[in-house]
């Protein structure tokens, strides 16, 4: 999609990244193997941004295989970033929304009616910071959920664009730095979700389904906090951002 981007890495890890991508677009994190997933990184990358004078920044997973425009049920592949600037504009609409993203592709059926975002929810994977965030990465488990309901219980908003999707390598298929230190030694994840629950308890249930243990959170309360518009906006015509659809 030619986007310049930086791949974070613990330095027991770099030489091999390096190989592959070169060390240009390498960012070597000055600790290594602490045991707690990818809770440091995700701190550090937080940390770094504020020192760059940033207003926000994108964290993405590492095991994310390309996006999607859903548009009139159809969800063709994009090949430019161009969906990230308009993620970002439309997040910079309101005042009170800490974090944005793109959903999953797989969650977003072309059989279904969906709208362009879905506020007040989870957001996985794909996400887009704002720098005075609150809150630090925590935990070990379920780190998206829980940032997104400490963001939600603290009063603010979250949007979720089902408009722009990602797709994501199903977890633990792929081999990764999380792939022992997280996903090595679980019981079918019940302890993810017991661990979720167990920081909200309100929120959080743990439910069994499709052979594992899952988390089942309640957003609903959520729901009635509404989007403040930093000014009014003129809805006057539809912006694609020079995006067309080619047939290839």
């Amino acid at each position: 999609m030619e986007v310049p981007f930086k791949i974070v890495v613990e330095p027991q890890e770099f030489s091999l990244y390096a190989e592959k991508w070169g060390a240009d677009c390498l960012i070597e994190t000055p600790f290594s193997n602490l045991g707690q997933g990818s809770i440091p990184v995700r701190n550090y990358v937080l940390e770094l941004s504020r020192a760059n004078g940033d207003k926000k920044h994108w964290i993405l997973d590492d095991n994310l295989e390309g996006f999607h425009r859903l548009n009139r049920n159809e969800k063709p592949k994009v090949s430019s970033g161009t969906i990230f600037k308009c993620c970002e504009d439309f997040t910079d609409r309101f005042s009170n929304v800490l974090i944005s993203g793109m959903n999953y592709y797989s969650f977003c059926k072309t059989t279904d009616s969906v709208p362009p975002f879905t506020k007040n929810t989870r957001i996985y994977s794909c996400i887009l910071i704002d720098n005075s965030i609150p809150f630090k990465w925590r935990g070990k488990y379920n780190e998206d959920t829980d940032l997104s309901l400490r963001v939600l219980k603290a009063g603010f908003c979250t949007i979720l664009f089902n408009a722009f999707l990602v797709g994501k390598v199903t977890t633990q298929r792929m081999k990764g730095g999380n792939t022992e230190d997280v996903y090595g030694d679980t019981d079918n994840r019940r302890e993810f979700a017991e661990s979720l629950q167990r920081q909200h308890p309100e929120y959080v249930k743990v439910v069994w389904k499709f052979n594992r243990w899952h988390h089942s959170v309640n957003y609903k309360p959520f729901k009635s906090v509404e989007l403040i518009e930093v000014e009014p906006v003129i809805r006057c015509k539809v912006d694609n951002y020079g995006m067309k659809l080619i047939e290839l």
